[in-house]
């Protein structure tokens, strides 16, 4: 028999062997990713599936990633759905029997490990990885300290990614003997690394937002300059912007009585103004004649829900919440939608408002927004991607440039950074349940939002509790 032949058969067998094992299903079409559903392109780290949750793997247990999951541990893992959570969709990866062992420890391309089919690995095992456990144990190191190539104790990321499942957390590098050199815990090397030289390395560079949370309390905070590569940074980001007020009129008279049609028709009319200044924004941005058209595309298609719901919160929100308000007080639901009003509509109020009152008790500066932005877009987890490391590269510039601007800014505020990152999850996540909200329910599900959070501003200023007000409730007029 010749080697062609051996090399399909052997092939053949791998398959079947893991088709077997794992999902009946799978019997009849072995070309369906185990993880999400999506079209698979082999068999990868023991199971067939697709390149997608292949490479989500691969980065997870690489960078020691450490998940969380803001539901119940068991959301959706579909094409359109995994990148939802992170948590859940490495956790069915484990569940699945994607073999971490398989993955070379340098982080390049081919296994380490030629074993054949998936690995069954116990429920306790899947928790020590889940929690970040077993990553402490490997690198035997505190949990509050750094090793010398970045591979700490815990690299956790931000919960609950909407983009391919990532918020991307660029980690410190420290060396061990300089962990606690500055507050916030920056070297000259790793500015160097990063500012001034196009990394080749692999992306295993990620901080940890909670320990990192953890170690800026160690010491009291030190007022210092801004790294001199910052600053160029932050004003071309900021350049970009359009900070000009929105053009929509959102004026109406004393005594005027909006329908459903009309506001709706307003919401549509602010969409389109908002996402034509995300095209704008785009050609203005310092890195745009580094990628691809059809990278900027890519990443446009799948962030622009998340890029306005950012600017609503941040640099509009004076009229969104100002005069959108006023507009949306004139609006009178009828019970019928009252009535139909989903409950999916419900959670996406309810969580709308909580990032509503986030935003307004951290005060987002127009720096801190036009860095938080540019993290966002930059998501080198969508699927179609053709610059990837690219990406990953830019990703990281604009996520040390941010942590350092507010660690400058703000000494006396440690856990800003954190508490900034960890909001571009919930955004995302946020972003992906409007779309799913029937259109006939957005004006009631903008004018309950809007009058709670003009509400909890009234109360602000006025030093008394705000109250969250429910659809149910929220007043007619």
């Amino acid at each position: 028999m010749s080697n062609l032949s051996l090399m399909l058969l052997e092939c053949c067998d791998m398959c079947q062997a893991s088709v077997g094992f794992l999902s009946p299903v799978l019997t009849t079409d072995p070309r369906v990713c185990l993880i999400c559903g999506d079209r698979a392109t082999g068999l990868h780290y023991g199971i067939i599936s697709c390149e997608g949750c292949k490479g989500f793997f691969k980065r997870s247990i690489c960078n020691k990633r450490v998940y969380r999951c803001s539901r119940d541990k068991n959301c959706e893992m579909s094409r359109k759905q995994r990148n939802r959570c992170q948590y859940c969709r490495l956790l069915k990866c484990l569940q699945m029997g994607m073999n971490r062992k398989a993955i070379r420890e340098d982080g390049m391309p081919g296994g380490r490990n030629k074993s054949i089919g998936p690995v069954q690995i116990t429920d306790e095992e899947i928790e020590r990885i889940m929690s970040g456990q077993e990553f402490k144990e490997e690198a035997s190191l505190p949990e509050h300290t750094w090793s010398n190539n970045g591979d700490s104790s815990d690299h956790s990321s931000p919960s609950n990614g909407a983009s391919e499942g990532n918020q991307p957390s660029p980690a410190s590098t420290l060396s061990s003997n300089r962990s606690v050199e500055m507050n916030g815990g920056y070297t000259a090397a790793l500015r160097d690394q990063y500012m001034n030289t196009p990394m080749n390395t692999p992306y295993q560079l990620l901080p940890h937002l909670f320990s990192y949370h953890a170690q800026s309390g160690l010491l009291a905070p030190q007022p210092r300059s801004l790294y001199p590569q910052s600053h160029p940074l932050v004003l071309q980001l900021v350049a970009a912007e359009d900070l000009a007020p929105l053009t929509t009129p959102m004026l109406i008279e004393d005594g005027y009585k909006v329908t459903q049609v009309e506001l709706f028709a307003l919401l549509c009319r602010l969409a389109d103004e908002l996402l034509f200044r995300q095209i704008s924004w785009i050609k203005k941005l310092p890195f745009f004649c580094e990628l691809s058209i059809e990278d900027y595309t890519c990443l446009l298609s799948s962030t622009w829900q998340e890029l306005i719901l950012l600017s609503c919160l941040t640099i509009y929100s004076a009229q969104i919440f100002g005069d959108l308000a006023d507009v949306t007080a004139k609006y009178t639901p009828s019970e019928d939608e009252m009535q139909g009003f989903s409950e999916n509509g419900m959670e996406v109020m309810e969580r709308l408002i909580y990032l509503f009152r986030k935003f307004h008790q951290l005060k987002v500066s127009n720096e801190e927004y036009a860095c938080m932005k540019a993290i966002n877009f930059l998501n080198q987890d969508i699927r179609g991607l053709t610059n990837v490391s690219q990406l990953e590269q830019l990703n990281k510039r604009y996520w040390y440039v941010c942590q350092d601007y507010t660690e400058y800014k703000y000494p006396h505020q440690p856990k800003r950074f954190p508490e900034i990152m960890m909001c571009l999850p919930e955004i995302r996540f946020m972003a992906g349940k409007l779309v799913n909200v029937p259109l006939e329910q957005l004006p009631l599900l903008f004018k309950a939002v809007l009058h709670s959070c003009k509400s909890s501003l009234i109360s602000y200023r006025t030093g008394s509790s705000p109250c969250l007000t429910s659809t149910g409730t929220s007043p007619g007029n």
